[in-house]
């Protein structure tokens, strides 16, 4: 399970980030903080492995938060989480390590998607030696292999309904929507589609009555 800190210094904002991330699976908030100061105290009591992270704290700025903690060696992951488009904003998280940087007002297909990225990423380099395949996974410089999707999909949807169904083992086009946020017939769409592209079988389960349920197993080993 990776733990979650929450710095954000609106109470409802926090909330809400802090639903999403208990929503994915695989991940949970062990705090929040409104401030740069108590998010720099939380991390040294909590020690978080991942921390969302708002540009614009009343104290001090979110790239001074990281500033510090990067300074003191702490290597938690990061993720920013602001309304701050700015180009030079953008360059100093990404020049002060954070891992992703997502822009305020999003929904929640848009975190969960940096998140499980994350969890990837933090799955690659775990201690001791490194090969160069995973590590050029965890700096994003091997080629892509997404392969083109039906019109109306997306991959960042793709990602999640594939990490639901690999997480689960086999799950039905409605227990798959609920675990990723999304309706029933579009959680179907793309569990068909993973099928369609080999990625995955589908088996009917004949009950006592009515139409036999589709459930739907991941076979894709990548």
């Amino acid at each position: 399970m990776i733990g979650v800190l929450v710095v954000d210094d609106d109470f409802m904002v926090a909330g809400i980030h802090a639903k999403f991330v208990e929503k994915t699976q695989g991940f949970t908030v062990v705090g929040t903080a409104r401030n740069g100061e108590q998010a720099l105290r939380l991390v040294d009591e909590l020690a978080p492995d991942l921390i969302l992270l708002d540009v614009h704290l009343p104290d001090m700025s979110g790239l001074e938060v990281l500033q510090r903690l990067r300074a003191t060696g702490n290597v938690a992951g990061v993720v920013m989480v602001t309304a701050d488009r700015d180009a030079d904003v953008v360059r100093q998280a990404l020049h002060g390590g954070a891992m992703q940087y997502l822009v305020k007002p999003f929904e929640y297909p848009d975190l969960a998607t940096r998140l499980l990225r994350v969890r990837d990423t933090l799955a690659l380099l775990e201690p001791g030696e490194a090969d160069q395949e995973s590590i050029d996974r965890a700096f994003g410089t091997t080629q892509p292999a997404d392969q083109p999707l039906p019109k109306g999909l997306s991959h960042e949807t793709a990602g999640l309904v594939g990490a639901a169904l690999r997480d689960a083992g086999e799950l039905s086009a409605t227990e798959c929507g609920e675990r990723v946020g999304i309706s029933r017939v579009s959680a179907r769409r793309y569990l068909e589609h993973f099928v369609d592209d080999e990625q995955a079988v589908v088996r009917l389960n004949y009950g006592s009555a009515g139409r036999p349920e589709r459930r739907y197993r991941w076979t894709a080993t990548a």
